[in-house]
Protein backbone atom coordinates (compact mmCIF):
# COMPACT_ATOMS: atom_id res chain seq x y z
CA UNK A 1 0.00 0.00 0.00
CA UNK A 2 1.78 2.67 -1.34
CA UNK A 3 -0.09 5.20 -0.06
CA UNK A 4 -1.52 2.94 3.23
CA UNK A 5 -2.62 6.45 5.10
CA UNK A 6 -5.94 7.58 5.50
CA UNK A 7 -6.40 11.39 4.17
CA UNK A 8 -9.32 13.74 4.25
CA UNK A 9 -10.78 17.16 3.02
CA UNK A 10 -11.92 19.72 4.98
CA UNK A 11 -15.63 19.86 3.78
CA UNK A 12 -18.70 18.83 4.24
CA UNK A 13 -17.87 15.68 2.27
CA UNK A 14 -14.48 14.33 3.70
CA UNK A 15 -12.65 11.26 1.78
CA UNK A 16 -10.62 8.88 3.41
CA UNK A 17 -8.38 7.00 1.10
CA UNK A 18 -6.25 4.15 1.86
CA UNK A 19 -3.90 2.15 0.04
CA UNK A 20 -2.60 2.73 -3.78
CA UNK A 21 -1.76 5.57 -5.36
CA UNK A 22 -4.58 4.31 -7.89
CA UNK A 23 -6.77 5.08 -5.46
CA UNK A 24 -5.40 8.46 -4.53
CA UNK A 25 -6.01 9.67 -7.95
CA UNK A 26 -9.76 8.32 -7.94
CA UNK A 27 -10.49 9.57 -4.74
CA UNK A 28 -9.73 12.90 -5.85
CA UNK A 29 -12.16 12.14 -9.06
CA UNK A 30 -14.80 11.54 -6.67
CA UNK A 31 -14.31 14.56 -4.59
CA UNK A 32 -14.95 16.47 -7.98
CA UNK A 33 -18.18 14.21 -8.47
CA UNK A 34 -19.20 14.87 -4.99
CA UNK A 35 -18.76 18.29 -5.44
CA UNK A 36 -20.61 18.57 -8.48
CA UNK A 37 -23.71 16.45 -6.77
CA UNK A 38 -23.84 18.63 -4.16
CA UNK A 39 -23.30 15.88 -1.83
CA UNK A 40 -23.77 16.95 1.93
CA UNK A 41 -22.09 15.91 5.54
CA UNK A 42 -20.96 12.69 3.95
CA UNK A 43 -17.07 10.59 4.17
CA UNK A 44 -16.47 8.51 1.52
CA UNK A 45 -14.20 5.37 2.34
CA UNK A 46 -11.76 4.55 -0.67
CA UNK A 47 -10.80 0.45 0.82
CA UNK A 48 -7.87 -1.41 -0.07
CA UNK A 49 -8.10 -5.19 0.10
CA UNK A 50 -4.10 -5.95 -1.40
CA UNK A 51 -3.98 -8.19 2.87
CA UNK A 52 -6.66 -9.16 5.32
CA UNK A 53 -4.60 -6.15 7.31
CA UNK A 54 -5.87 -3.98 4.76
CA UNK A 55 -9.28 -4.87 5.34
CA UNK A 56 -8.82 -4.49 8.83
CA UNK A 57 -7.70 -1.15 8.74
CA UNK A 58 -10.89 -0.26 6.03
CA UNK A 59 -13.14 -1.15 9.10
CA UNK A 60 -11.43 0.48 11.79
CA UNK A 61 -11.51 3.58 9.62
CA UNK A 62 -15.20 3.26 8.67
CA UNK A 63 -16.02 2.95 12.83
CA UNK A 64 -13.70 6.26 13.49
CA UNK A 65 -15.56 8.14 10.92
CA UNK A 66 -18.24 7.56 12.71
CA UNK A 67 -17.44 8.91 15.53
CA UNK A 68 -15.75 11.33 14.34
CA UNK A 69 -19.29 12.30 12.40
CA UNK A 70 -21.92 11.02 14.30
CA UNK A 71 -24.37 12.59 11.99
CA UNK A 72 -22.59 11.86 8.54
CA UNK A 73 -23.62 9.29 5.53
CA UNK A 74 -20.86 6.79 5.45
CA UNK A 75 -20.19 5.47 1.73
CA UNK A 76 -17.55 2.79 1.20
CA UNK A 77 -16.33 2.07 -2.30
CA UNK A 78 -12.46 0.50 -3.23
CA UNK A 79 -11.12 -2.84 -3.87
CA UNK A 80 -12.52 -3.92 -0.44
CA UNK A 81 -15.94 -3.17 -0.60
CA UNK A 82 -16.25 -4.54 -4.54
CA UNK A 83 -14.62 -7.84 -3.53
CA UNK A 84 -17.11 -8.31 -0.15
CA UNK A 85 -19.94 -5.85 -0.33
CA UNK A 86 -22.25 -7.45 1.97
CA UNK A 87 -19.79 -7.89 5.17
CA UNK A 88 -19.61 -3.81 4.75
CA UNK A 89 -22.89 -3.33 4.36
CA UNK A 90 -23.69 -5.00 7.35
CA UNK A 91 -21.43 -2.72 9.09
CA UNK A 92 -24.52 0.00 11.27
CA UNK A 93 -21.60 2.55 10.67
CA UNK A 94 -22.41 2.19 6.85
CA UNK A 95 -24.77 4.64 4.85
CA UNK A 96 -24.35 3.28 0.99
CA UNK A 97 -21.61 0.68 -1.03
CA UNK A 98 -20.30 1.84 -3.93
CA UNK A 99 -18.35 -0.74 -6.20
CA UNK A 100 -15.16 0.64 -7.89
CA UNK A 101 -16.65 0.92 -11.51
CA UNK A 102 -19.69 2.86 -9.98
CA UNK A 103 -17.54 5.24 -7.84
CA UNK A 104 -16.07 6.78 -11.14
CA UNK A 105 -19.25 7.90 -12.83
CA UNK A 106 -20.81 11.36 -12.28
CA UNK A 107 -24.39 9.94 -11.91
CA UNK A 108 -23.48 7.57 -8.91
CA UNK A 109 -23.13 10.51 -6.78
CA UNK A 110 -26.17 12.68 -8.85
CA UNK A 111 -28.29 9.59 -8.19
CA UNK A 112 -27.65 9.60 -4.25
CA UNK A 113 -30.36 9.92 -1.91
CA UNK A 114 -29.92 8.74 1.43
CA UNK A 115 -33.56 9.46 2.67
CA UNK A 116 -35.24 7.81 -0.12
CA UNK A 117 -35.83 4.41 -1.43
CA UNK A 118 -32.09 4.62 -4.03
CA UNK A 119 -30.77 1.51 -3.70
CA UNK A 120 -27.96 1.40 -0.69
CA UNK A 121 -25.57 -1.22 -2.71
CA UNK A 122 -24.21 -0.37 -5.79
CA UNK A 123 -21.97 -2.72 -6.78
CA UNK A 124 -22.23 -4.88 -10.06
CA UNK A 125 -19.53 -7.49 -11.74
CA UNK A 126 -16.53 -5.59 -12.29
CA UNK A 127 -14.96 -8.43 -14.74
CA UNK A 128 -17.77 -7.13 -16.92
CA UNK A 129 -16.14 -3.85 -17.31
CA UNK A 130 -14.60 -3.37 -20.89
CA UNK A 131 -13.17 0.09 -21.08
CA UNK A 132 -11.86 2.51 -18.52
CA UNK A 133 -12.37 6.78 -19.08
CA UNK A 134 -10.07 9.21 -18.80
CA UNK A 135 -10.96 11.49 -15.87
CA UNK A 136 -9.27 15.11 -15.86
CA UNK A 137 -8.49 16.29 -12.40
CA UNK A 138 -6.23 19.11 -11.92
CA UNK A 139 -4.01 17.25 -9.64
CA UNK A 140 -4.28 15.63 -6.20
CA UNK A 141 -5.58 17.70 -2.83
CA UNK A 142 -2.71 18.36 -0.70
CA UNK A 143 0.22 16.89 -3.02
CA UNK A 144 3.03 17.94 -4.83
CA UNK A 145 2.58 16.01 -8.30
CA UNK A 146 -0.32 15.16 -10.39
CA UNK A 147 -1.06 11.41 -11.24
CA UNK A 148 -1.97 10.00 -14.21
CA UNK A 149 -4.84 6.97 -14.51
CA UNK A 150 -3.46 5.35 -18.04
CA UNK A 151 -4.46 1.60 -16.80
CA UNK A 152 -6.63 -0.62 -14.50
CA UNK A 153 -7.21 -4.19 -13.57
CA UNK A 154 -5.00 -6.96 -14.37
CA UNK A 155 -5.31 -10.04 -16.33
CA UNK A 156 -2.65 -11.66 -14.35
CA UNK A 157 -3.92 -14.24 -11.80
CA UNK A 158 -1.25 -14.53 -9.14
CA UNK A 159 -1.68 -17.54 -6.58
CA UNK A 160 -1.82 -14.37 -3.43
CA UNK A 161 -3.71 -11.95 -4.95
CA UNK A 162 -6.95 -11.01 -4.64
CA UNK A 163 -6.90 -7.30 -6.66
CA UNK A 164 -8.32 -9.01 -9.82
CA UNK A 165 -11.84 -9.36 -7.93
CA UNK A 166 -11.71 -6.18 -7.28
CA UNK A 167 -10.52 -4.41 -10.20
CA UNK A 168 -11.71 -6.36 -13.02
CA UNK A 169 -9.70 -7.65 -16.16
CA UNK A 170 -6.42 -4.69 -17.61
CA UNK A 171 -8.54 -1.70 -19.33
CA UNK A 172 -6.39 1.03 -20.59
CA UNK A 173 -6.92 4.44 -21.09
CA UNK A 174 -5.88 5.39 -25.05
CA UNK A 175 -2.75 7.37 -25.83
CA UNK A 176 -4.47 10.34 -26.89
CA UNK A 177 -6.41 11.05 -23.85
CA UNK A 178 -3.15 10.38 -21.03
CA UNK A 179 -1.52 12.72 -23.53
CA UNK A 180 -4.01 15.54 -23.24
CA UNK A 181 -4.53 14.98 -19.46
CA UNK A 182 -0.79 15.40 -19.15
CA UNK A 183 -1.00 18.44 -21.12
CA UNK A 184 -3.56 19.88 -19.18
CA UNK A 185 -1.95 19.29 -15.94
CA UNK A 186 1.77 20.57 -17.43
CA UNK A 187 -0.12 23.57 -18.42
CA UNK A 188 -1.34 24.52 -15.38
CA UNK A 189 1.63 24.30 -13.53
CA UNK A 190 2.54 20.95 -12.47
CA UNK A 191 6.63 20.02 -12.66
CA UNK A 192 5.99 16.23 -12.10
CA UNK A 193 3.12 13.94 -13.51
CA UNK A 194 3.58 10.56 -12.22
CA UNK A 195 1.89 7.43 -14.35
CA UNK A 196 0.03 4.72 -12.18
CA UNK A 197 -1.98 1.80 -12.77
CA UNK A 198 -2.92 -1.63 -11.40
CA UNK A 199 -0.77 -3.17 -13.88
CA UNK A 200 1.03 -0.61 -15.24
CA UNK A 201 3.15 -2.19 -17.97
CA UNK A 202 0.12 -3.89 -19.16
CA UNK A 203 -1.34 -0.69 -20.85
CA UNK A 204 -1.73 -1.07 -24.65
CA UNK A 205 -2.66 -4.74 -24.91
CA UNK A 206 -6.35 -3.88 -25.19
CA UNK A 207 -6.37 -0.63 -27.71
CA UNK A 208 -6.35 -1.71 -30.97
CA UNK A 209 -2.96 -2.31 -32.23
CA UNK A 210 -1.64 -3.28 -29.02
CA UNK A 211 0.44 -0.57 -28.18
CA UNK A 212 3.09 -1.25 -25.50
CA UNK A 213 3.84 1.46 -22.49
CA UNK A 214 7.44 2.45 -24.20
CA UNK A 215 5.38 3.63 -26.44
CA UNK A 216 3.00 5.75 -24.63
CA UNK A 217 5.92 7.00 -23.16
CA UNK A 218 7.70 8.22 -25.78
CA UNK A 219 4.11 9.94 -27.11
CA UNK A 220 4.21 11.89 -23.93
CA UNK A 221 7.58 13.09 -23.99
CA UNK A 222 7.55 14.19 -27.89
CA UNK A 223 3.98 15.71 -27.68
CA UNK A 224 4.37 17.39 -24.17
CA UNK A 225 7.71 19.06 -24.04
CA UNK A 226 7.66 21.52 -21.45
CA UNK A 227 7.19 18.41 -18.96
CA UNK A 228 10.00 18.50 -16.77
CA UNK A 229 10.04 15.30 -14.61
CA UNK A 230 7.93 12.02 -15.80
CA UNK A 231 7.40 9.29 -13.14
CA UNK A 232 6.43 5.38 -13.28
CA UNK A 233 4.96 3.92 -10.64
CA UNK A 234 4.83 -0.02 -9.76
CA UNK A 235 5.87 -1.72 -12.55
CA UNK A 236 5.90 -5.37 -13.45
CA UNK A 237 9.24 -6.20 -14.25
CA UNK A 238 9.09 -8.71 -17.12
CA UNK A 239 6.99 -6.62 -19.02
CA UNK A 240 9.62 -3.76 -19.55
CA UNK A 241 9.78 -3.47 -22.98
CA UNK A 242 12.65 -2.60 -25.09
CA UNK A 243 11.63 1.12 -25.89
CA UNK A 244 10.71 1.49 -22.67
CA UNK A 245 13.92 0.32 -21.38
CA UNK A 246 15.91 2.76 -23.50
CA UNK A 247 13.50 5.61 -22.17
CA UNK A 248 14.30 4.71 -18.27
CA UNK A 249 18.14 4.31 -19.41
CA UNK A 250 18.31 7.47 -21.99
CA UNK A 251 15.82 10.07 -20.77
CA UNK A 252 16.42 12.87 -18.70
CA UNK A 253 13.02 13.70 -17.84
CA UNK A 254 12.06 10.05 -16.72
CA UNK A 255 12.75 9.98 -12.87
CA UNK A 256 15.69 7.57 -12.66
CA UNK A 257 13.59 5.98 -9.98
CA UNK A 258 11.51 2.29 -10.38
CA UNK A 259 9.21 0.51 -8.26
CA UNK A 260 9.07 -3.04 -9.17
CA UNK A 261 6.89 -5.32 -8.41
CA UNK A 262 9.25 -8.58 -7.30
CA UNK A 263 7.73 -10.28 -4.50
CA UNK A 264 9.97 -13.18 -4.02
CA UNK A 265 13.88 -13.37 -4.96
CA UNK A 266 13.15 -17.73 -4.61
CA UNK A 267 12.28 -19.31 -7.99
CA UNK A 268 10.67 -21.97 -6.38
CA UNK A 269 8.56 -19.38 -4.40
CA UNK A 270 8.03 -17.06 -7.46
CA UNK A 271 6.52 -20.53 -9.59
CA UNK A 272 3.91 -21.25 -6.49
CA UNK A 273 3.08 -17.49 -6.88
CA UNK A 274 2.56 -17.75 -10.59
CA UNK A 275 5.42 -14.74 -10.95
CA UNK A 276 6.20 -14.89 -14.74
CA UNK A 277 9.80 -13.62 -13.74
CA UNK A 278 13.31 -15.58 -12.43
CA UNK A 279 15.53 -14.44 -9.78
CA UNK A 280 17.77 -14.04 -12.47
CA UNK A 281 15.17 -11.77 -14.11
CA UNK A 282 15.05 -8.99 -11.09
CA UNK A 283 19.52 -9.10 -11.02
CA UNK A 284 19.51 -8.88 -14.42
CA UNK A 285 17.12 -5.87 -15.07
CA UNK A 286 18.81 -3.95 -12.44
CA UNK A 287 22.14 -4.56 -13.05
CA UNK A 288 21.22 -3.08 -16.63
CA UNK A 289 19.51 -0.36 -15.84
CA UNK A 290 21.91 0.61 -13.12
CA UNK A 291 24.91 0.26 -15.91
CA UNK A 292 23.29 2.20 -18.77
CA UNK A 293 21.94 4.83 -15.84
CA UNK A 294 24.17 4.76 -13.01
CA UNK A 295 22.16 7.31 -10.26
CA UNK A 296 19.00 4.79 -10.67
CA UNK A 297 17.24 3.82 -7.92
CA UNK A 298 15.07 0.94 -7.09
CA UNK A 299 11.75 0.36 -5.02
CA UNK A 300 9.89 -3.28 -4.78
CA UNK A 301 7.62 -5.12 -3.14
CA UNK A 302 8.56 -8.24 -1.24
CA UNK A 303 6.26 -10.37 0.70
CA UNK A 304 8.06 -12.40 4.14
CA UNK A 305 6.48 -15.52 4.56
CA UNK A 306 4.50 -16.75 1.22
CA UNK A 307 2.82 -20.15 2.11
CA UNK A 308 6.16 -23.51 1.86
CA UNK A 309 8.71 -20.88 1.88
CA UNK A 310 11.93 -22.41 3.92
CA UNK A 311 14.78 -20.57 5.43
CA UNK A 312 16.88 -21.23 2.62
CA UNK A 313 13.87 -19.62 0.41
CA UNK A 314 13.60 -16.85 2.63
CA UNK A 315 17.55 -16.46 2.53
CA UNK A 316 17.44 -16.16 -1.30
CA UNK A 317 14.58 -13.18 -1.08
CA UNK A 318 16.88 -11.39 1.75
CA UNK A 319 19.47 -12.23 -0.44
CA UNK A 320 18.11 -10.35 -3.74
CA UNK A 321 17.87 -6.84 -1.66
CA UNK A 322 21.47 -6.72 -1.83
CA UNK A 323 22.30 -8.10 -5.47
CA UNK A 324 19.41 -5.82 -7.07
CA UNK A 325 20.45 -3.18 -5.44
CA UNK A 326 17.02 -1.94 -3.63
CA UNK A 327 17.10 1.01 -2.12
CA UNK A 328 12.94 1.52 -0.71
CA UNK A 329 11.68 -1.79 -0.26
CA UNK A 330 8.33 -2.60 1.03
CA UNK A 331 7.57 -5.22 2.97
CA UNK A 332 4.42 -7.68 2.76
CA UNK A 333 4.02 -9.86 5.69
CA UNK A 334 1.92 -12.88 4.01
CA UNK A 335 -1.67 -12.48 5.53
CA UNK A 336 -3.87 -15.51 3.54
CA UNK A 337 -6.68 -14.17 1.28
CA UNK A 338 -10.24 -16.41 0.96
CA UNK A 339 -10.85 -17.30 -2.75
CA UNK A 340 -7.42 -17.42 -3.03
CA UNK A 341 -4.85 -20.62 -4.29
CA UNK A 342 -2.22 -19.62 -2.08
CA UNK A 343 -4.27 -19.74 0.41
CA UNK A 344 -5.24 -23.51 0.46
CA UNK A 345 -1.15 -24.06 0.23
CA UNK A 346 0.59 -25.07 3.69
CA UNK A 347 0.86 -22.06 5.94
CA UNK A 348 4.12 -20.41 7.29
CA UNK A 349 3.81 -20.15 11.33
CA UNK A 350 2.84 -16.74 11.90
CA UNK A 351 5.39 -15.40 14.16
CA UNK A 352 7.93 -16.64 11.66
CA UNK A 353 6.09 -14.84 9.15
CA UNK A 354 6.81 -11.55 11.58
CA UNK A 355 9.94 -12.39 12.17
CA UNK A 356 10.99 -12.88 8.16
CA UNK A 357 9.15 -9.75 7.34
CA UNK A 358 11.17 -8.11 10.12
CA UNK A 359 14.54 -9.14 8.89
CA UNK A 360 13.63 -8.00 5.73
CA UNK A 361 12.72 -4.37 6.92
CA UNK A 362 15.90 -4.12 8.69
CA UNK A 363 17.89 -4.89 5.17
CA UNK A 364 15.48 -2.58 3.90
CA UNK A 365 16.34 0.27 6.09
CA UNK A 366 20.21 -0.34 5.59
CA UNK A 367 19.69 -0.24 2.14
CA UNK A 368 18.03 3.49 2.55
CA UNK A 369 21.00 4.78 4.15
CA UNK A 370 22.92 3.51 1.82
CA UNK A 371 21.40 5.42 -0.37
CA UNK A 372 20.63 8.79 1.49
CA UNK A 373 24.56 8.45 2.67
CA UNK A 374 25.22 8.63 -1.68
CA UNK A 375 23.58 12.28 -1.50
CA UNK A 376 25.36 13.82 1.82
CA UNK A 377 27.65 16.73 0.97
CA UNK A 378 25.47 17.06 -2.52
CA UNK A 379 23.69 20.36 -3.98
CA UNK A 380 20.93 18.71 -5.61
CA UNK A 381 17.43 19.66 -7.11
CA UNK A 382 14.10 18.40 -4.98
CA UNK A 383 10.41 18.42 -5.51
CA UNK A 384 9.10 20.43 -2.73
CA UNK A 385 6.13 18.64 -0.74
CA UNK A 386 4.19 20.11 2.02
CA UNK A 387 5.06 19.70 5.48
CA UNK A 388 9.05 20.94 5.06
CA UNK A 389 9.44 17.80 3.17
CA UNK A 390 10.78 17.61 -0.78
CA UNK A 391 12.35 14.37 -2.49
CA UNK A 392 14.84 14.04 -5.19
CA UNK A 393 14.46 12.49 -8.62
CA UNK A 394 15.49 9.25 -7.53
CA UNK A 395 12.89 9.62 -4.69
CA UNK A 396 14.81 10.36 -1.57
CA UNK A 397 13.14 12.25 0.88
CA UNK A 398 14.24 15.42 2.25
CA UNK A 399 13.70 17.63 5.30
CA UNK A 400 13.32 21.01 5.22
CA UNK A 401 15.91 22.84 7.28
CA UNK A 402 14.47 26.30 7.77
CA UNK A 403 12.40 28.23 5.37
CA UNK A 404 10.12 26.45 2.61
CA UNK A 405 9.96 27.29 -0.94
CA UNK A 406 6.58 27.07 -2.16
CA UNK A 407 5.05 23.67 -2.61
CA UNK A 408 4.93 22.09 -6.20
CA UNK A 409 8.03 23.70 -6.98
CA UNK A 410 11.64 22.39 -7.52
CA UNK A 411 14.35 24.13 -6.03
CA UNK A 412 18.32 23.60 -4.94
CA UNK A 413 18.77 22.13 -1.51
CA UNK A 414 22.24 21.65 0.18
CA UNK A 415 22.03 18.54 1.94
CA UNK A 416 23.84 18.66 4.78
CA UNK A 417 22.94 15.46 6.59
CA UNK A 418 21.10 12.09 7.17
CA UNK A 419 18.80 10.81 9.62
CA UNK A 420 17.63 7.21 9.41
CA UNK A 421 15.48 7.74 7.08
CA UNK A 422 15.66 11.27 5.24
CA UNK A 423 18.45 13.85 4.11
CA UNK A 424 18.19 17.28 6.05
CA UNK A 425 18.51 20.00 3.42
CA UNK A 426 18.82 23.80 3.18
CA UNK A 427 17.84 26.05 0.64
CA UNK A 428 20.81 26.50 -1.43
Amino acid sequence: MADGAPSSAKSSVDILTLGCRLNSYESEVMRGHAEAAGLKDAVIVNTCAVTAEAVRQARQTIRRARRERPTASIIVTGCAAQIDPASFAEMPEVSRVIGNAEKMKAETFAAIDFVGDSERVQVNDIMTVREVAAHLVDGLDGRARAFVQVQTGCDHRCTFCIIPYGRGNSRSVPAGEVVDQVKRLVASGHYEIVLTGVDLTSWGADLPATPKLGNLVARILKLVPDLKQLRLSSIDAIEIDEPLFEALAHEPRIAPHLHLSFQSGDDMILKRMKRRHSRADSINLCNRLREARPEMAFGADLIAGFPTETDEMFANTLASVDECGIDYLHVFPYSPRPGTPAAKMPQVARDVVKARAAMLRQRGAERLGLRLDRHVGQTALALVEAGNRARLSDFAPVRIDGASPESGRPALFNLVSRTATELVGRLA
